[in-house]
């Protein structure tokens, strides 16, 4: 049974999701664009007999607060140390990682900051590696952060749309039926608040900072042997399945494996995703 709890980090609301023995090994789940905790609300159940689960809700998402872009600094810099923080307040001294789009950014500050709090890491279209960039994707975004404006933020903007967020749930789903509208519903009604629009922007500006962390990255896989599961989507459009594959170059005991799926996983394929990360978890916390 998950707790849905709120705690304050320097003057902010921070949700969070909590489940499992509060003495089990821990393992904190990070989402993506444009959701929220919300994602794992299938997966927690799966996890918490063994496991002490936290979700957080990033600021700006989910029923987190979301101070508006202008009272607020919005980057991946400053939403990582609130996730940091938050993790302080629970006692979290040790933990697994489990990190999914901009969960992955937020996770590797985060292993960068305390590396020897960092037990295991899983990534589910979580990136490190430039070749896991879908160009086709991506080249808008960085036209808009190198060059913010009106020439190039109509083409970012479309982003919010509820179109473009239900692309990003059922593309390469070979069967879209399985995949519920309320996960994209939820999500545009929260991305549409007022205001909302310009955190987002703020975030998508803020996104080429986090391709100087790959070398980083890359050594801290090398030099402190932790266990890397890549569990990817081989249809995804958005992060492509050479990102997961990449991992296995740098981390000593990497397993990589790619579904039939796309960009979000655990709303068509959750047995699968589930029984490779249990099995993964299990062999490497014990």
């Amino acid at each position: 049974m998950a707790h849905h709890r709120t705690a304050t980090v320097d003057g902010h609301q921070l949700f969070y999701r909590e489940a499992g023995p509060t003495d089990a090994p821990a393992i904190v789940l990070l989402h993506g664009y444009p959701t929220s905790s919300f994602m794992f609300r299938e997966l927690i159940p799966l996890l918490a007999g063994d496991y002490r689960v936290i979700a957080p809700d990033l600021l700006g998402f989910g029923h987190s607060d979301a101070p508006p872009a202008d009272e607020f600094d919005y980057t991946f810099d400053a939403l990582a140390e609130l996730t940091s923080g938050l993790l302080d307040q629970l006692g979290l001294d040790r933990y697994a990682i489990y990190v999914q789009d901009y969960g992955a950014p937020i996770g590797w500050r985060l292993a960068l900051k305390h590396p020897e709090r960092i037990s295991a890491i899983a990534t589910q279209s979580g990136n490190g590696y430039e070749e896991g960039f879908v160009e086709s994707f991506w080249a808008d975004l960085w036209a808009y952060g190198a060059n913010p404006g009106p020439e190039t933020e109509p083409a970012v903007r479309t982003a919010l749309s509820l179109d473009a967020i239900r692309w990003q749930y059922v593309h390469g789903v070979p069967d879209p039926s399985l995949v519920s509208p309320d996960t994209w519903t939820h999500d545009v009604a929260l991305v549409s608040r007022e205001g909302n629009d310009q955190i987002q922007l703020a975030l998508f500006r803020d996104y080429q900072n986090n391709r100087p962390l790959y070398p980083l990255l890359h050594e801290f896989l090398r030099t402190s042997e932790v266990p890397v599961l890549a569990v990817w989507g081989r249809n995804d459009e958005i992060f492509g399945p050479a990102g997961a594959r990449a991992f296995a170059r740098d981390a000593k005991d990497a397993e990589v494996h790619l579904i039939n799926g796309g960009h979000f996983l655990l709303e068509s394929h959750l047995d699968v995703v589930a029984g490779y990360l249990r099995g993964f978890l299990g062999r490497v916390l014990g």
